[in-house]
């Protein structure tokens, strides 16, 4: 019986084809594992994420900042160019704390959200000034008990778990009971607690969902947080200071997705800006991404190590796996696996065939790609997995089966 190959995700523009071979940072892929002299590895792309920062800056409107939310990469030297060239950074530790300082992000662009933040990361947080989104009055009441031990002013804002949810979103994070936020029918109160308590009261953090390719659905998202920010601002009779209406913004992965339409999200938001209620008219507002800004502009690349048949499949095995990239497998978040991008380094004239791209671990899990037409592969050649610049290296079980971490570069 013949094999019908299983189809694989649109590669991302911007890694041009230079005749055969994948280009990334002026380089083939082979020149980058010649230089590293290693493999696997992870590539991020400085002119891609620079260009992707442009272009949303273009669609959105001028008041609207944007903040990098660090955990879809924290890599060091790409941190370092997100803190430069985005308004803010929004961790969930007191690590990710530390290692945003570290790349150069001052404490009062820091805004720190998560629902179960320990006492040390609510005193860190406080001590350097950070913004403390809160998501319970338990957390509040902690706060404000550690701060007045400091001696210091606390910085607060409420995550508000709102009543709807982004829909066809990957990952819905408000609508019905939730680990994340206040229930919006108990922020009025919570706010003013803060406010009695002497905390300077940063506003407002409404975050509904993840990973959606639906404009339509996150412009009704982002009505829907500006009408409940508005609602929350009268209930509790004074202007709100700072609104983050939350990320949502997803990135194209699979087969017939396209590329989520940024020109209408950002003229609907400058629509709603123009008819603002008074108590919006002086907030600042900002959106939180990250998969957005930094997952298409990193690569994954992996050498096959054998070419193996089993009853009449192909298996190319390589010396990476999902210990460093946990998504590409469909083990982080998908219900059905489907296959990342994918591409041979060097594409040369040896023919298409059926393949299956397997990793270095015992486990059947352990599978980048399944049943792809590729060019015919050996021993020694590169495979090139994309959309590897989000969730990869740190969101994956590196310690698993021992062997050690990829290298990963900035370029």
């Amino acid at each position: 019986m013949t094999r019908k190959a299983k189809p694989f995700g649109l590669i991302p523009e911007g890694f041009a084809n230079g005749g055969e071979d994948v280009l990334i940072g002026g380089q083939t892929v082979q020149d980058w594992a010649e230089e590293i002299g290693t493999t696997p590895f992870f590539l991020y792309s400085a002119d891609l994420l620079r260009q992707r920062m442009a272009d949303l800056r273009a669609a959105m409107p001028n008041r609207l900042a944007i903040h990098y939310a660090m955990k879809a990469n924290p890599f060091a030297p790409l941190l370092k160019l997100m803190t430069e060239i985005s308004d803010g950074i929004d961790i969930a530790s007191a690590g990710e704390l530390a290692m945003a300082m570290a790349a150069g992000a001052t404490t009062d662009r820091i805004s720190f959200a998560g629902p179960a933040k320990r006492n040390a990361d609510l005193e860190a947080a406080i001590s350097q000034g950070v913004t403390l989104n809160l998501e319970s009055e338990g957390e509040a009441e902690r706060a404000l008990t550690i701060a007045e031990r400091l001696g210091k002013t606390p910085r607060l804002a409420v995550r508000v778990n709102p009543d709807f949810e982004l829909k066809g979103s990957g990952m819905r994070m408000g609508g019905g009971a939730k680990a994340f936020g206040v229930d919006q029918a108990r922020v009025p109160a919570l706010i003013r607690r803060i406010i009695d308590a002497g905390a300077e009261y940063r506003g407002l953090h409404i975050y509904a969902g993840s990973q959606a390719l639906d404009a339509q659905a996150l412009i009704d998202a982002q009505a829907n947080t500006l009408r409940l920010a508005a609602e929350l601002s009268d209930a509790v009779g004074i202007a709100l200071p700072h609104c983050n209406l939350g990320g949502g913004f997803g990135i194209p992965y699979f087969p017939k997705e396209i590329p989520l339409d940024i020109q209408s999200i950002g003229e609907a938001l400058d629509e709603q800006f123009a008819k603002l209620p008074d108590s919006l008219k002086t907030c600042d507002f900002a959106i939180e991404l990250g998969r957005y800004l930094v997952g298409e502009a990193g690569i994954y690349v992996t050498r096959i190590i054998d070419r193996k048949e089993s009853h009449g499949e192909i298996f190319l095995t390589c010396d990476g796996g999902l210990h460093h990239q946990l998504a590409a497998s469909g083990n982080f978040g998908t219900v059905v696996r489907r296959n990342y991008p994918v591409a041979m380094a060097a594409n040369r004239d040896r023919g298409e065939e059926i393949v299956s791209v397997v990793g270095c671990l015992c486990t059947p899990l352990d599978r980048l790609a399944d049943s792809v037409s590729l060019p015919r592969a050996e021993s020694g050649d590169l495979v090139v997995i994309f959309c590897a610049g989000a969730y990869g290296a740190s969101a994956s079980p590196v310690n698993f089966l021992g062997h050690g971490a990829a290298q990963e570069r900035l370029v």
